[in-house]
């Protein structure tokens, strides 16, 4: 990080200094994606100069890079034939992705500079909904048709290749574009030059609907080893692909969104110190409103057993503890499944098997705890019990007891519930630990007083 804070210095010094050439040979050997990271230090002033530098093809390379606010900054900047420039080098799907995120005036200006064919496949690809495989598809992809001959198929790659945004995997299409099949560049180059396309191509194909969801799409990749995946139509006629990166992308934004899901905040686009105090406040505050809501059940059932905890004020001192581990031992357990879920590690057929597997484990969790639990008790807290009048024995065979009975109860629960979301159509994440914890905690209390009475006579 230190290596990373010095190089920005040194650009910043270079800039002020006006040593531009110095500055575009160090940019020459860098990657895109590390310019991007040391331009977003720079000053806005900074940022434009230092962009200014860089050649055409590095340029539209880095500036798909930058966060939104680099971007819009840039664009804001630019003069026509800068923009220009920069939104002729880009693949149609980051043009798409730009446009997104852009306010409306700066998309009219991004467009106004487009050519018509280009504006034409950006506007097909922003009529997809936003969480489909049409939305993330690329339309600048190697076409090959089947009649073609191995030299002829290498002689239309160099010829358009450059414009493409992967060639390393060829899609071959009937008259009418059905896909018929697919062919690496591999193949290309190990086969004889008069062989037939037909004849080498595979017909085994991978590949998605414009409207299937694109986290099907991205999660495809990791399952079948691809790096580029075709999109096409009712009618299997080739309309784009996603590639590698893509999907990746997507993947991290499932993520993030799982784990906001799962920390009850509404889910933001937007990077942390990006985001605004205000806005910061609404992704947080319905879900807390919500679990501080909910949670008056808890205090309800607290009041409705005054008069057992009057008789043993002994057991007051081990609800945090007993409403902990069931909150933790349902979180343990919808952390686990939601995952499963999202990765297809399990389905809806697979309750009954998760709900055994569940069942189990939380016994010997739940012995586990409460061995370790009635030995604390009797060392650490019997004291405490016999000044209350209490046996130490009883009292601790209570929580002892109370702590496989809701530990089981936690972890079916945890189970469950993410289940029951998938199927009903919601997010699993959203029935994660808040959530589960809330049920568990209010589960626990009754287990305990109920539990404390019938022992204890209470």
């Amino acid at each position: 990080m230190e290596n990373i804070k010095l190089s920005v210095q040194e650009i910043a010094e270079l800039l002020s200094n006006r040593q531009f050439m110095k500055l575009k040979e160090i940019f020459a050997d860098m990657n895109s994606a590390d310019i991007a990271d040391f331009l977003k230090e720079l000053s806005n002033e900074e940022l434009l100069l230092a962009f200014r530098i860089l050649p055409k093809d590095q340029a539209a390379d880095t500036f798909v890079e930058m966060d939104d606010d680099e971007q819009e900054t840039l664009i804001q900047s630019f003069s026509d034939s800068e923009l220009k420039a920069v939104v002729d080098d880009l693949f149609v799907d980051d043009a798409v992705d730009i446009l997104e995120e852009m306010p409306a005036n700066v998309v009219k200006r991004i467009l106004r500079f487009t050519e018509p064919q280009t504006r034409r496949r950006i506007n097909e690809i922003l009529k997809y909904p936003e969480d489909s495989a049409g939305s993330i598809m690329t339309v600048e992809y190697v076409r090959l048709k089947k009649n073609m001959t191995v030299d002829d198929a290498i002689a239309h790659i160099r010829s358009t290749g450059l414009d493409k945004e992967t060639i390393y995997t060829c899609y071959v299409t009937d008259l009418n574009n059905k896909l018929i099949g697919i062919l690496s560049v591999k193949t290309l180059l190990l086969a004889r030059g008069d062989e037939i396309i037909e004849d080498l191509m595979e017909t085994n194909l991978i590949y998605f609907k414009t409207n299937d969801d694109k986290e099907d799409v991205a999660n495809a990749f990791d399952k079948y080893d691809l790096i580029a995946i075709p999109v096409v139509d009712d009618e299997t006629r080739l309309l784009g692909i996603v590639t590698f990166d893509d999907a990746i992308d997507v993947l991290q934004d499932e993520a993030t969104e799982d784990i906001e899901k799962m920390a009850a905040i509404i889910p933001s686009e937007k990077p942390y110190l990006k985001t605004g105090i205000f806005e910061t406040w609404k992704q947080r505050i319905p879900w807390l409103l919500l679990l501080m809501v909910s949670a008056t059940f808890t205090g309800k059932i607290i009041s409705s057993f005054e008069s057992a905890l009057a008789g043993c004020v002994a057991l007051t001192a081990f609800i945090p503890m007993l409403m902990d581990t069931a909150g933790n031992s349902g979180g343990q357990t919808s952390v686990t499944i939601i995952r499963s879920l999202s990765l297809g590690d399990i389905e809806l057929k697979d309750v009954l098997k998760i709900l055994w597997k569940e069942l189990r484990v939380a016994i010997v969790c739940g012995l586990t705890l409460a061995v370790v639990n009635f030995g604390k008790m009797m060392l650490i807290d019997r004291g405490a019990i016999i000044a209350d009048g209490q046996s130490a024995w009883l009292v601790s065979f209570v929580v002892s007891i109370t702590l496989v009975v809701t530990v089981v109860f936690a972890k079916l629960v945890g189970s469950f519930l993410p289940i029951c979301a998938k199927k009903i159509g919601f997010d699993p994440a959203v029935m994660a630990s808040p959530f589960i914890t809330t049920i568990v905690d209010a589960l626990a209390l009754l287990v305990y007083f109920n539990i404390a009475q019938s022992i204890l006579g209470l």
